[in-house]
């Protein structure tokens, strides 16, 4: 997998953040994990959407909290 990982493009689906490559809104995996549904049940339902893709999400979300959280202090 290459490093590109979120896709920002007016075309797919008005501009709303994609998995790269697909046509999966990032939010999907977000409501799935908010609902209790693990990332393997959400992978299943999503097949175009990679596992490496998930995790690069989940970290880059986490970067983006601690960020925020250390710049409130």
């Amino acid at each position: 997998m290459e490093n590109h990982v979120i896709n920002i493009d007016p075309e797919i689906l008005g501009g709303t953040p994609v998995f790269f490559g697909t046509r999966v809104p990032i939010k999907n995996l977000f409501d799935y994990l908010e609902s209790g549904e693990s990332i393997d049940y959400f992978l299943d339902d999503f097949e175009g959407v990679q596992r490496e893709q998930v995790t690069k999400v989940l970290e880059m979300s986490l970067k983006l909290i601690e960020l925020s959280t250390n710049n409130l202090a």
